[in-house]
């Protein structure tokens, strides 16, 4: 049986440090799930993470037992949100930060796969958020993207630079949320070594 790897298939799993590069999506089906506040402190955000890893490997499973097509299970990722934009670039003000936390899954997924998986979840002991997960699909189309290298705090530089230097010199303009994806596993790698990839959604100016 052949393993899908969509982060070798997908341009928007590309990104070097310093470089700054437009890419252009296809819509993209994702598990997601909603949340706010300091991902460090938040209760949200912990039982977000619990609940999306089992059953992005369920799901997984599922899909190798009922389909016989087998794929990688992607890194985690998260859509950011708050008032102000500075919230992210300078302040790095946490408790006002609204986040999605998503994980890529193929598109032959469906909605039956997911309810299949969730049960299988569920009766291994079921995580207090399970049932807020979606699958839902993304269309992010035009986008600007970078590597990050370094601790998550450490971002602030690199997105100041994306969004009040290189957007506005593309002639573009930003259209939608904040978008990380975190290629290294935080909870394994040390934070000097962390690679995130930094993605905004822009559309050109008129």
């Amino acid at each position: 049986m052949q393993k899908v790897d969509l982060k070798r298939t997908l341009e928007g799993y590309r990104a070097k440090p310093g470089e700054f590069r437009v890419v252009e999506l296809p819509p993209l089906q994702y598990l997601m799930i909603d949340g706010r506040g300091d991902p460090n402190t938040a209760d949200s955000f912990t039982r977000a993470v619990d609940a999306l890893y089992p059953l992005a490997y369920a799901l997984k499973f599922a899909s190798r037992r009922e389909q016989a097509r087998d794929y990688v299970v992607m890194p985690l990722e998260g859509l950011w949100s708050a008032a102000s934009a500075t919230a992210f670039t300078t302040e790095r003000d946490k408790h006002r930060w609204e986040w999605t936390l998503l994980m890529l899954v193929p598109d032959w997924i469906d909605d039956a796969l997911a309810a299949q998986a969730k049960a299988a979840v569920r009766a291994k002991g079921e995580p207090a958020a399970l049932d807020e997960i979606r699958l839902e699909t993304l269309e992010e189309g035009t986008c600007v993207q970078t590597l990050h290298v370094g601790a998550f705090d450490d971002e602030g530089p690199v997105l100041a630079e994306l969004h009040d230097r290189c957007i506005p010199e593309l002639g573009m303009r930003e259209s939608g949320r904040h978008h990380e994806i975190y290629l290294s596993d935080a909870r394994r790698v040390e934070q000097a070594r962390r690679r995130t990839i930094l993605r905004q959604p822009v559309t050109r100016d008129r």
